[in-house]
């Protein structure tokens, strides 16, 4: 009986470690999640000059995924993956403003081929590596063409907890998103890992 009474408490003491590491570590995962949900994005400049930006990582399950991002997940629907199947999710959007100085030149356009009417324009162009702008005013309207490249590149990384000298574990998920384009600035992210 005794051998019994023993092998049940050493049973149920290891069941409850496994459930109390369980918990700790969805604990672990609720409080980080409410950090990064409170955190806002970090803006800075990398070495080479670029700009780039910083935010912490929500770790969801593929339940609360579809509860609370119910637009992101019809979309993932529509293209036909399933959720289970969802490893993580990115969205980054990116706003690019420049200011320019261009010189305006006459034109001269044949307005109408039978009578031969020609008309003066004001035209303008402007380009760099990354954004490219034309133009022409007429006398009662102007019309530009505005077109932009850029490339995001982005990187999830995991912060160590740190004691001292010693690294272990992880305190964080972090996403840095790096635009090779200087006239963007980087103005939202979001990056969600599906937990299993």
């Amino acid at each position: 009986m005794k051998k019994y009474l023993i092998l049940y408490a050493v049973l149920v003491t290891a069941a409850l470690v496994v459930a109390l590491r369980h918990f700790r570590s969805e604990n672990r995962r609720l409080v980080q999640n409410q950090e990064a949900l409170a955190s806002d994005l970090t803006h800075y400049r990398t070495r080479a000059g670029e700009e780039a930006a910083a935010a912490r990582v929500l770790r969801l399950r593929c339940a609360e995924f579809e509860r609370l991002r119910t637009e992101d997940a019809a979309e993932i629907r529509r293209l036909g993956i399933r959720l289970r199947r969802l490893e993580a999710t990115a969205k980054i959007a990116a706003a690019t403003q420049t200011d320019l100085h261009a010189p305006l030149r006459d034109s001269v356009i044949r307005r109408d081929t039978a009578a031969s009417v020609f008309d003066t324009l004001k035209t303008f162009r402007w380009h760099d590596p990354w954004v490219r702008i034309e133009g022409c005013i007429s006398h009662d309207s102007v019309r530009c063409r505005v077109s932009s490249v850029d490339t995001l590149r982005q990187v999830i990384h995991r912060i160590p907890r740190r004691f001292l000298f010693i690294r272990w574990g992880t305190k964080a998920l972090r996403q840095e998103i790096v635009s090779s384009n200087p006239h963007t600035r980087i103005v939202y992210a979001e990056y969600i890992r599906i937990e299993r």
